[in-house]
Order: structure tokens, then sequence, then C-alpha cells
């Protein structure tokens, strides 16, 4: 009985050596994903960022392009002095309702 209760304590004195020797190569895993996973963040923050900057200069581009008189652009251009002119509308009716 004494016997099995010492083979009982030993295994499981194993188990539990295994499970903390897991356990820690788990955490450093963890560790290391973490400042992996943190580096990709800052690459995807730039890389929007970037996105976002050439998604503006091409919308100049495109601006410029329908100023210069560019055949190609003449559908953007409209489109965005409409949208201007509504702007310029919107803005005088507030000023009318405001009383001024």
């Amino acid at each position: 009985m004494l016997q099995d209760l010492e083979n009982n304590f030993s295994e499981l004195e194993k188990k539990i050596s295994n499970l903390q020797k897991n356990y820690r190569i788990l955490a450093e895993k963890l560790s290391e994903l973490s400042v992996e996973h943190e580096d990709l963040k800052k690459k995807y923050d730039e890389e929007r960022k970037r996105n976002q900057v050439l998604a503006e200069e091409q919308k100049n581009i495109k601006l410029y392009s329908a100023i210069s008189g560019n055949p190609e652009h003449n559908r953007l251009m409209k489109n965005h002095i409409n949208r201007l002119v509504k702007e310029i509308d919107f803005c005088i009716a507030q000023l009318q309702n405001s009383g001024l």
C-alpha cells in the first residue's frame, strides 16, 4: 500500500514537472508572439497611413488633371464643382434661416 502511494506520488511529481516545463515553454512562446503582434500592428498602421496618403495624392492628381482640361476627368471635375455649389447653397440657406 505504501509502495503504491509512493509510486503515485512520484508519477504526480513527474506530471507536475512536465506541466511546469510546458507552461514555461508556452509562456515564452506567448511573449514572442506578443512582440511579433505588436510589430505587425505597427507595420499595419504605417501601411494604412501610407495608403491614405497615396489615396489622397491620387485624388488630388485626378482633380488637377480635370482642372487642366484632361477630357478623361471632366466628369470628376463636374461632380466636384456640383458638390461645391451644393455646399455653398446649403451655407446660403443657413444664413438666410438665421436672419443674417
